[in-house]
């Protein structure tokens, strides 16, 4: 069982860069929060799963005359600069899992066997349009999850809401300062009635000076169910 992970949601160039091909407005600011939110990570040693659009022209939410709600401009293009995450969240050793279904014990096997992080390809907003999330979190089995990234009212969206359903009793933590959405009084909305349904919302100054995570540090006390 794995007490905590940090999923980063998109932190590609293509969103997080003003010259990136989708750029989500704001994000660039975020870029010192979900730096540090890595690094503390990765000097913990808890493990981060991350999400990673990796389109193809083919993909359905590819168009040229895009409505912004199911379909967008092309962007996170496979094999392209602006499908690379930032040099801020650069993953350490990661296992990378296609969105293909694999055999879910062969993966579990892998996952658990695995020192490093994980790099969740995929070709939708949706995360879980990767067939290989369900045997990653059975195999992970975690505690407490700690999501940050964007966009809050897309990709942020479907992830969390995808985590409540998959692990109910799970303890969720959304960085509010690490997030951005594409309409910002739309991710304002959702974060409301996220907090609402049991959601956490932190900062990044929370996690990494204040503490707010240690019950769920390897090595601390096991942190008792909700």
């Amino acid at each position: 069982m794995t007490r905590l992970i940090f999923w980063d949601v998109d932190t590609l160039y293509d969103f997080m860069k003003p010259d990136g091909k989708l750029y989500v407005g704001g994000s660039e600011d975020i870029i010192p929060a979900v730096k540090a939110l890595t690094d503390f990570a990765h000097a913990n040693h808890i493990p981060i799963v991350a999400s990673a659009d990796n389109h193809e022209l083919t993909d359905p939410e590819i168009s040229d005359s895009p409505d912004w709600k199911s379909t967008f401009p092309p962007h996170c293009m496979r094999g392209t600069p602006g499908q690379l995450k930032i040099a801020e969240t650069q993953l350490q050793n990661p296992l990378v899992i296609e969105p293909e279904l694999q055999d879910p014990a062969l993966l579990a096997q892998q996952v658990l066997a695995h020192r490093g992080d994980f790099l969740l390809n995929k070709r939708a907003v949706d995360v879980f349009t990767n067939a290989n999330v369900p045997a990653l979190l059975q195999a992970l089995k975690p505690q407490a999850i700690v999501l940050y990234g964007v966009a809050t009212d897309f990709c942020n969206r479907y992830a969390l809401e995808g985590l409540l359903r998959a692990l109910p009793q799970v303890d969720l933590y959304l960085v509010s300062d690490a997030v951005r959405a594409i309409v910002p009084e739309e991710g304002e909305r959702l974060i409301a009635g996220w907090k609402e349904r049991g959601i956490r919302l932190v900062t990044t100054r929370q996690i990494v000076e204040k503490g707010v995570l240690d019950r769920h540090l390897p090595g601390r006390a096991v942190a008792p169910a909700r």
